[in-house]
């Protein structure tokens, strides 16, 4: 049975989305707006009007969950009616179904196989080594990023154009011929070839593209600000027959540019696609009337957008708080008061989050939480101690510390790699067991008897020559814990490896260690380092009850909370100096898209906050308010009585007085950099 109501629980404009079906349309979504119920209830309505069957409808969204989500909403709309709704999906799984349909014009056979990324890296590896291509200066990964931004960009090997300025494309592009021609030859393609071939079918064979582009009446597409290149070209091969298609999406939530993500495809939408109509969604039913005043306010600063007024029938709630913070140890300390004293009388932990711009940020907040016994969850990432390149520093910190450390040995004697492979590791196993040993001195007396293979032989006397070298310097020489491992990571090619593997994910393991220098000076020893460690990490992750969230601002996308702190407000942490120096402006307005999906997380509560000092990658630096802060309406804040305090001193700061950081960048209006730095 059809629930006739689905149209009473509609908005005016909401419904006037859902109604209009002819032509192209671009539903501008602001947070909280109920885009998922406009979708829903349209396919609902295109299929009790008759206007177009189930199978006629493609419907297109970006995770299983949202599609799921989807799937399950219709059918509670249209009960059997929405059988057959088989085009709704994500972009992989229907361009999958489309090319295992015609996988012949690819040179691939239906039944062909969809590998992983550990497939990849593997293929990749493979290429690297028979072409001689080492895999220390130009890794796997990195390849295959730069191959798949060839492939969204609609490129196969022969259409590729090399960029003269960046100096790894020419070494790339013969392994992605190779990569592309190994796919065929194993009857496979990875995610991007799905896409790809699907566009490139539809280009070439007229015939097939009439066929779909016929079928489909009815295009629907969710989080369109997010889509890139080919995906956009797909879309637009499919919907040149009937010409109704329908994308909602939000400009100022595009912050995946680095995914590959092309906001123009949303801002030139209505030039792409001509009568389009234009229907904004600004009733939000998420945030009070403070928090969105807050978040439009700062929004509106960026340029590039299609421009929307978000409104609430909700009352007007607290004000934003605004807190400033000495240094981001009080940061931390803070917000946990906060969460202690005042949220959690109101709202479960599992309604709290904690929004950083980088995930190495989390640590100060864990360290506190684990001190205090508030329990805590890490989403979208890894627990500061329990990532791979820390986990690896304090392995040499405890083999130093402590020759039985078995466990640590394993983990560090061939990372980075010294030619000691698993059969010599499984040798000095057995040496070890039949003699009583701990593993190091049972590789020594294997050196000494000549029982290792001469290539491992190298490593591992270079390995324990280290060892007893750092002991020395830890003892005799009286290195302090912090400059050890410091050294370590020089002398034994640790830092190397992460600086010269070209890698996506290098830069942030990178900074999670200078995070971890930053986290040792607060130690007077390496053995209270290290016993602080073992607490950290043998606290019962898995306790019952409620937790803390605490994630990235991106990994936030789509999530909401009743209160949400957003530290780190600074300059060059957050809009992030990187993003700026590498895109300019599209980067600074890019950052600030992403401080309006923090805010607009916050339902209730919203505490943005910042700190005058920060212990940052081994150094205390004098921290200025991120720009964006000055962005922000004051009749909307409330601010604590330290910024208050702080900012009104005139021995050390200066107040509403412009500050020239560089050319073209002034610095906030409100706490300013002390008077001794100028």
């Amino acid at each position: 049975m059809i629930n006739k109501d689905y149209l009473k629980n509609l908005n005016k404009t909401q419904k006037e989305a859902v109604l209009h079906l002819d032509g192209p349309l671009l539903i501008v979504a602001g947070a909280g707006s109920g885009k998922t119920k406009v979708l829903t209830s349209r396919i609902a309505n295109i299929i009790k009007e008759k206007k177009a069957f189930p199978n006629q409808i493609l419907a297109v969204t970006f995770t299983n969950k949202a599609a799921k989500e989807m799937q399950i909403r219709v059918s509670n709309i249209l009960g059997s009616a929405a059988i057959g709704l088989s085009w709704l999906g994500t972009f992989h799984s229907i361009c999958a179904k489309l090319l295992r349909k015609h996988a012949s014009a690819t040179n691939l056979n239906s039944n062909f196989t969809i590998i992983d990324t550990d497939d990849q890296i593997r293929l990749i590896k493979n290429i690297c080594k028979a072409e001689n291509v080492d895999i220390k200066q130009l890794s796997p990964r990195f390849i295959l990023a730069i191959v798949d931004r060839w492939k969204n960009k609609g490129y196969y090997p022969s259409e590729v154009i090399i960029n003269k300025k960046d100096i790894y494309e020419k070494t790339i592009l013969p392994l992605y011929k190779i990569y592309q021609q190994k796919l065929t030859d194993l009857n496979s393609c990875d995610f991007g070839d799905l896409i790809l071939h699907t566009v490139k079918i539809l280009e070439n064979y007229s015939d097939i593209r009439e066929i779909y582009s016929k079928n489909f009446k009815y295009i629907l597409v969710d989080e369109y600000q997010d889509t890139n290149f080919i995906q956009s070209k797909w879309l637009n091969l499919l919907s040149e027959k009937n010409k109704n298609i329908c994308c909602v999406g939000d400009d100022d939530q595009s912050i995946y540019s680095w995914r590959g993500a092309e906001i123009k495809n949303f801002l030139e939408f209505d030039q792409v696609y001509e009568n389009t109509k234009v229907i904004r969604l600004e009733q939000n039913y998420r945030s009070s009337q403070n928090i969105l005043s807050v978040a439009s306010n700062l929004i509106a600063n960026n340029q590039n957008r299609v421009g929307k007024t978000l409104t609430t029938t909700m009352e007007e709630g607290d004000l934003v708080k605004l807190n400033c913070f000495k240094n981001g140890k009080d940061e931390a300390i803070g917000v946990s008061d906060e969460i202690e004293k005042n949220i959690k009388k109101k709202f479960s932990y599992n309604n709290v989050a904690i929004l950083v711009r980088a995930i190495f940020q989390t640590r100060e907040f864990e360290e506190r939480f684990l001190k205090i016994g508030m329990p805590y969850r890490i989403l979208g990432g890894t627990k500061f101690y329990e990532r791979a390149e820390i986990k690896d520093c304090v392995s040499y910190l405890r083999l130093i510390h402590q020759e039985k450390d078995d466990l640590a040995f394993e983990r560090i004697v061939n990372n980075p790699k010294r030619a000691i492979g698993d059969s010599t590791l499984k040798n000095i196993h057995e040496y070890a067991k039949e003699n009583r040993l701990n593993l190091e001195r049972a590789s020594i007396k294997m050196l000494e008897r000549n029982l290792i293979k001469p290539k491992a032989k190298i490593g591992l006397s270079l390995f324990i020559n280290y060892l007893n070298k750092w002991r020395n310097d830890l003892k005799i020489k009286k290195s302090s814990h912090v400059k050890l491992l410091q050294i370590v990571l020089d002398e034994s090619g640790y830092s190397a490896m992460l600086k010269n593997k070209k890698d996506l994910d290098n830069e942030n393991r990178l900074e999670n260690i200078k995070e971890l220098l930053s986290a040792m000076k607060e130690f007077d020893t390496l053995e209270s380092f290290l016993e602080h460690v073992s607490l950290a990490t043998s606290v019962d992750q898995e306790w019952d009850g409620e937790k803390v969230n605490m994630m990235t601002m991106h990994a936030a996308k789509g999530l909401e909370f009743d209160v949400v702190f957003l530290p780190g407000w600074e300059e060059g942490l957050f809009p992030h100096q990187k993003s700026i120096e590498e895109k300019g402006q599209k980067g600074l307005e890019e950052e600030r898209r992403l401080a309006y999906v923090g805010i607009t997380r916050a339902k209730q509560n919203a505490i943005i906050s910042f700190s005058m000092n920060r212990f940052y990658q081994g150094d205390w630096i004098d921290s200025m308010a991120s720009r964006f802060i000055e962005e922000l309406p004051e009749k909307n804040l409330e601010k604590n009585s330290f910024f208050d305090d702080e900012v009104n001193n005139e021995e050390d700061f200066e107040f509403n007085q412009d500050f020239e950081v560089e050319e073209g960048t002034r610095s906030p209006g409100w706490i300013r950099y002390q008077k001794r730095i100028k």
